[in-house]
């Protein structure tokens, strides 16, 4: 079900425009307006979501699939060496749309730097949260 001015939902309706590169019954792939990368696409369920803990189980393995299909459309016609699936719940993660979406990210070999500082972790810390995840 659409969600009234959800951006994504009037793409999923064809009230707005995008530059679609996949498609079938459940998700659409298009092109990111503002990417990060050569090629960078987001794919997204057709059905309203509007982050992970919204998704049914086989709207998640739809985008999945459908990420894995345009991830290698993309290495292949854009030759990258790589790619990036990125995904964001909530604005602490950076989501700014709010319609579940992944991003699809070809990568070349140095195109830009890691992003994320890898810090470490104590085998206590790492006992810890274990502990707390684990229950």
């Amino acid at each position: 079900m659409a969600k009234p001015g959800c951006i994504f939902c009037a793409i999923v309706a064809g009230d707005a425009p995008s530059r679609q590169i996949y498609e079938d019954e459940h998700t659409l792939a298009f092109l990111d307006i503002n990417p990060i990368t050569v090629g960078h696409s987001l794919v997204i369920p057709k059905r309203h979501a509007t982050d992970i803990h919204e998704m049914t189980g086989d709207d998640m393995a739809a985008v999945s699939r459908s990420s894995k299909v345009v991830a290698e459309l993309l290495v292949d016609r854009l030759r990258a060496d790589g790619v990036n699936l990125l995904h964001a719940t909530g604005q602490a993660a950076w989501q700014t749309v709010f319609h579940f979406h992944m991003h699809v990210m070809p990568r070349v070999s140095g195109d830009m730097p890691f992003p994320f500082p890898h810090r470490g972790a104590s085998e206590e810390h790492l006992q810890e949260v274990f502990r707390t995840v684990t229950g």
